[in-house]
């Protein structure tokens, strides 16, 4: 694996913990160039998603990219969605906990709690506002990336530290994989 274009905030980096600023003009040349960033970033450190403060950008823009890696084998494939401004406006009452990880906390797994469903509004690279249904992992993708424009990470959502885990042990008991030494 390559080194990420650019750096990823770790736990304890202040940028995490704070409030992502609204943007007013998405299109600008500046944010698309971000976009295309952290789509590399994110690529190149298998992740599912990503926020702008995970790279030291407190402004609100997360990517929602769910696809099949070593870590979420069965995610479904989508297309990369750069979301401006993202809003939770309506969720299902249904929640269940699943499995995540985060780049800006490297080596560890959570159950976390999540709904099922939300519906999400946004504004897309061209600054037009989009409504969006999203289901199960996806849901939950856009949750996790959500959070982070809140100053929220998903260790602060895990109900009970036993359901805390290493990366190693996750591939062992949840995936079944023995990593080699």
């Amino acid at each position: 694996m390559t080194e990420p274009s650019l750096e990823i905030a770790q736990i304890g980096n202040p940028v995490l913990r704070q409030t992502a600023e609204w943007i007013d003009r998405p299109q600008d040349r500046a944010y698309q160039i971000l976009i295309a960033d952290l789509l590399q970033t994110m690529t190149q450190s298998a992740g599912v998603g990503i926020a702008a403060t995970q790279v030291g950008v407190a402004k609100q823009l997360v990517i929602v990219a769910s696809r099949p890696t070593l870590r979420y084998p069965n995610a479904p494939q989508i297309s990369p969605i750069p979301m401006f401004n993202p809003q939770l406006v309506e969720h299902s009452d249904e929640t269940e906990k699943g499995w995540e990880g985060c780049l800006s906390v490297p080596g560890i797994r959570g159950l976390v709690p999540r709904y099922k469903s939300v519906t999400v509004e946004y504004q897309d690279r061209d600054g037009q506002t989009q409504q969006l249904i999203l289901h199960d992992f996806v849901a939950r993708v856009f949750q996790h990336e959500y959070d982070h424009l809140q100053g929220i990470v998903f260790v602060d959502r895990v109900e009970n530290t036993t359901e805390l885990m290493s990366e190693l042990e996750y591939q062992r008991q949840i995936l079944g994989i023995v990593p080699n030494p």
